[in-house]
């Protein structure tokens, strides 16, 4: 009994060796082709074209060795890529779909102006027709990207407002187009914008220019 289970030990060893053998041999023989497409889906002609300038200077040799680091760096180097997928496609071809950042404010930098990106980027300021807050200040961009989403949140529409004044207490203003000037708190919530909408939809502000709700649970309406 015991040599004919030593038997078959042996047996299933050849039996893994000549396997093992055969995949080698073929693996050894596989030749996969290079990549001859790349296609990106999401952004203007002129950023695809820098997208793939600097994939094809990356010397990608086939879809299935490909450096996901480097391959990310160009990506993400891009300012106006927010987030996009990787799609191999067998034999020799890479869609990459791209979804373009939206623009959420224009923001001084060193003396210059730039687009801020809802990604926390930022690009030339070289687009004229859309309208956007200016930020005066020096916030730290994660900063306004963070007010942003609170503001979105609640029931004050982003679009009316003119401009956002950061405080080095790290605190906001937000001037409106029709002028009027809304001092915030330090700590910022959906709850305390809807009750400041809820106050500007319920009250008759005549004249008043300047709303301050600094001081919690509490609203003063001024000229001044």
């Amino acid at each position: 009994m015991h040599q004919r289970k030593n038997k078959k030990i042996l047996i299933y060893f050849f039996l893994l060796i000549l396997v093992g053998s055969i995949n080698n041999n073929s693996t050894n023989n596989l030749k996969f082709e290079k990549i001859k497409n790349i296609s990106i889906f999401g952004l203007d002609e002129n950023d695809q074209k820098i997208i793939l300038y600097n994939l094809n200077n990356l010397g990608l040799k086939n879809i299935f060795f490909i450096n996901k680091k480097n391959l990310q760096s160009i990506i993400e180097s891009n300012s106006l890529v927010e987030e996009y997928n990787v799609i191999k496609k067998y034999p020799h071809s890479i869609d990459i779909n791209i979804k373009k950042t939206n623009f959420i404010a224009r923001i001084n930098k060193n003396g210059k102006f730039f687009l801020l990106g809802n990604n926390g980027k930022l690009s030339n300021n070289d687009i004229s027709n859309i309208q956007l807050p200016y930020i005066f200040g020096s916030p730290e961009i994660s900063e306004v990207v963070k007010l942003k989403k609170i503001i979105d949140q609640s029931n004050i529409v982003y679009s009316q407002i003119e401009s956002l004044l950061y405080f080095k207490s790290n605190r906001w203003d937000l001037k409106f187009t029709n002028n009027l000037l809304i001092k915030l708190p330090e700590k910022i919530d959906k709850e305390t914008l809807d009750k400041i909408s809820f106050f500007l939809e319920n009250i008759e502000l005549e004249n008043k220019k300047i709303l301050d709700a600094r001081i919690k649970n509490q609203i003063i309406i001024s000229n001044e």
